[in-house]
């Protein structure tokens, strides 16, 4: 199948890495479909990418609610019939600067959580069946290496335990969609100019993007339940 008829969808897409995923993805003949949870924000990406000759689709979508997941999922079914690309990129970084674990509030893990593990979470739930049907699909998870156990340190607790997470989701799928089509992978991104990032990383958005898009469009041999930098295996 051409990439013309592949259909991606890409969550917190309205800025940042997930804007230049969804850039990248587009350019490549994916039929994009960029999510945000502020319509007017994601219709102004929207706007922006289309000024620049890059035509996406859009969608509502709070990854925190079941509700908006499923409005996802049924328009997905009824507009395209399909799914073949999921890149979870939506995410939050809730910990104060310098925080550390034993000063930790309960509510922070709590509602990093929400966004960045339980999202993915329900998010692939509602729509692997779509990949299933068609025996095709691409699931890359945005993660950390502040989510590394083998280089796990102080600082950002719940964001590093969200991080972690989300790496078990990325195993414990590829294990359950072993032999589906289906290619469940990790990415860290590494230290990229966004607004968690912030002004002094040294990474530009379009490196961040660039092993994510990578992972999106694996060929059917490619690998599943790996974390990769810089289109490299690193450990978990």
């Amino acid at each position: 199948m051409a990439d013309a008829s592949r259909i991606a969808v890409v969550t917190g897409a309205n800025h940042g890495i997930g804007l230049e995923i969804s850039r990248q993805l587009a350019r490549r003949g994916l039929m994009v479909v960029l999510t945000s949870r502020s319509a007017t924000k994601g219709r102004a990406a929207v706007k922006a990418l289309r000024d620049d000759g890059v035509v996406v689709d859009y969608h509502l979508l709070d990854v925190r609610s079941p509700v908006s997941i499923r409005a996802l999922a049924a328009y997905l079914s009824e507009r395209h019939g399909r799914l073949d690309v999921l890149v979870n990129n939506a995410g939050v970084l809730l910990d104060p600067r310098g925080s550390r674990l034993l000063d930790a509030k309960p509510k922070t893990f709590r509602d990093t959580l929400e966004t960045n593990f339980f999202g993915p979470l329900q998010l692939v739930q509602a729509l692997a069946p779509l990949m299933k049907k068609n025996g095709y699909g691409r699931i890359v998870n945005l993660s950390s290496g502040l989510g590394q156990l083998s280089d796990m340190g102080v600082g950002t607790p719940a964001y590093r335990v969200s991080k972690t997470a989300l790496n078990v989701l990325t195993r414990t799928l590829a294990a359950e969609l072993n032999g589906t089509g289906i290619l469940v992978n990790s990415v860290c991104p590494g230290w990229v100019k966004t607004d968690i990032g912030g002004p002094n990383a040294p990474r530009t958005v379009e490196q961040g993007a660039d092993t994510a898009v990578w992972l999106a469009t694996l060929p059917d041999d490619g690998p599943s339940g790996g974390f990769f930098r810089d289109r490299k295996p690193i450990p978990w």
